[in-house]
């Protein structure tokens, strides 16, 4: 079958003459038309998401959120989906940025263990400890190898977060006082066979001292681990101990 091409041409001509008058001028103009400053709209359009999604936070069921607006804390939000005013690039804190505290983590602490023993970070959160820290001297001029551990929670976050500059440190070295001090008050033999009452009088010391330093941390309990004399003395000190025996034996 054959084309015939100028019967085409004539019908393409017929129907462009039967188009509405002002249409053809008006598909020109829908072609030819440019939104201005294209790239300025699309660069404020991202920028207005951005600050949006930066404005919606989530706070987990075992947390709350510690708002800081210009750097100054301003409000503590409960679980769930909160609104904030965006910071302007990420980690700036301007306008207002949010601090996210465990309040339900149980922290712990970990005193005179080494570091072989120190694998959970969860649990041991100073693996480096060097073991002399826990070398007392007891109330009987005797030395104990004390290890033991600190079990903790953030009571308040507002005081965690902004009261000390470094609330974990001043945590250790105030629970190393405190045992030392406990120690200093027992004989070796109640160091080596009554940690559970060394524990809780430790407890005591220790809250009380971070209370007064207002840490907003609430100690749960102190874990007493194996309490000994040093290896340098053991023998020596299994020597007295017979020698006392003996002598109570003859009395």
């Amino acid at each position: 079958m054959s084309w015939d091409w100028e019967k085409l041409k004539e019908q393409q001509r017929q129907n462009s003459n039967n188009m509405p008058p002002g249409l053809d001028e008006f598909l020109n103009k829908i072609n030819k038309f440019k939104i201005p400053g294209g790239p300025v709209i699309f660069f404020i359009i991202m920028t207005l998401f951005y600050l949006a999604s930066n404005s919606i936070y989530q706070v987990g069921v075992d947390e709350v959120g510690i708002v800081q607006r210009f750097g100054e804390y301003v409000r503590k939000e409960s679980p769930g989906l909160n609104i904030k005013w965006p910071e302007l690039w990420p980690g700036s804190g301007f306008i207002e940025k949010v601090t996210m505290v465990k309040t339900q983590r149980l922290y712990k602490e970990a005193f005179g263990l080494s570091a072989a023993l120190a694998t959970d970070r969860n649990y041991y959160s100073s693996s480096n400890e060097n073991k002399n820290i826990a070398l007392m001297l007891t109330g009987d001029l005797n030395v104990a190898q004390v290890p033991w551990i600190v079990h903790y929670k953030i009571a308040d976050p507002e005081l965690f977060l902004f009261k000390v500059e470094d609330v974990k440190r001043l945590l250790r070295d105030m629970a190393e006082a405190s045992m030392r001090m406990v120690v200093g008050d027992r004989s070796i033999d109640e160091v080596i066979n009554k940690r559970k009452e060394l524990a809780d009088e430790a407890k005591i010391v220790l809250q009380a001292e971070l209370s007064h330093a207002k840490t907003g941390i609430m100690i749960e309990n102190i874990e007493m681990k194996k309490t000994n004399v040093p290896e340098q003395v053991q023998s020596s000190f299994n020597e007295v101990n017979q020698a006392i025996q003996e002598k109570e034996k003859m009395i």
